[in-house]
């Protein structure tokens, strides 16, 4: 989700999008049917914060149900964007968070008609490529969408690279991959996107931002701040600006739960001077 969201911002830092505070209308010309009952308020920010408002379950039924909106909509006789913005509109825009790889998916395909690029073709060329990252797959619906909501398989170096790249605020190699402001608003808590506990994890209370967690820690008898890109089972990257420090994990906990944040807490921040 992380990389979608930050192709996002370079898509916006290079003009493709004017604005993350349009309708997601505006990018949507074949669904223009479903722009009803309020739905046209939902903007690229929303999709980008998890606060859209639509109806969208992926925390509360199993993984193993087709009930589970983000393994339901594998098995839809629907196209995945219809899929999603047939959802009713249940909250406000901007509201209520409710974690939905739905809204990363239309992402997807609001950056494809942006720039005329799926996700896998424009991640590569304005990202991947700069960072020197030369194995990248993105998974597919069975219709050719780019399941854009964190279906990616790529290296824990260039997992690592990427949050390098975020550590120095979007810079590599001194050239601005993605803009510094692009960074901030992804290391900080949108509006009301605090407090909360994400199911199977030790991460305890988070922020979230543009996909992007936000955690604060103690260190050394101060507070530091650490934001992070994860994944289901254990995969993470991990930036903690004022230590100057990126962490990556990758794991397979996808039936247990996953204690990364106690190994951070325990043995890796005690380890760092």
């Amino acid at each position: 989700k992380s990389i979608t969201s930050t192709c996002i911002g370079i898509a916006k830092d290079k003009g493709f999008i004017e604005s993350i505070n349009q309708s997601i209308f505006d990018y949507l010309p074949e669904h223009q049917h479903l722009n009803a009952d309020g739905k046209d308020k939902i903007t690229i920010e929303h999709l980008l914060t998890m606060t859209s408002g639509l109806e969208w379950d992926e925390w509360n039924a199993s993984v193993s149900s087709a009930s589970n909106d983000t393994i339901g909509i594998w098995f839809s006789d629907k196209d995945p964007i219809t899929f999603v913005l047939e959802r009713p509109l249940i909250y406000e825009p901007g509201t209520n968070f409710t974690y939905s790889g739905g809204n990363m998916d239309i992402l997807g395909e609001i950056l494809k008609n942006a720039t005329g690029m799926d996700l896998d073709e424009f991640s590569t060329q304005y990202l991947f490529e700069p960072l020197g990252i030369k194995s990248s797959l993105w998974l597919q619906f069975e219709n050719g969408v780019i399941a854009a909501d964190g279906q990616l398989k790529i290296k824990p170096r260039d997992m690592t690279k990427i949050g390098v790249m975020f550590l120095n605020n979007g810079l590599w190699n001194g050239k601005q991959i993605v803009s510094g402001e692009w960074v901030e608003n992804s290391a900080t808590p949108y509006r009301g996107n605090k407090g909360i506990k994400v199911p199977g994890t030790d991460s305890g209370v988070n922020g979230y931002s543009y996909t992007w967690w936000t955690k604060k820690y103690s260190h050394s008898g101060k507070e530091v701040n650490m934001y992070y890109a994860g994944g289901w089972g254990g995969q993470y990257i991990m930036v903690f600006p004022e230590l100057d420090t990126v962490v990556v994990f990758t794991g397979g906990n996808y039936t247990s739960k996953v204690k990364n944040f106690g190994i951070i807490e325990k043995f890796i921040l005690p380890a760092i001077e």
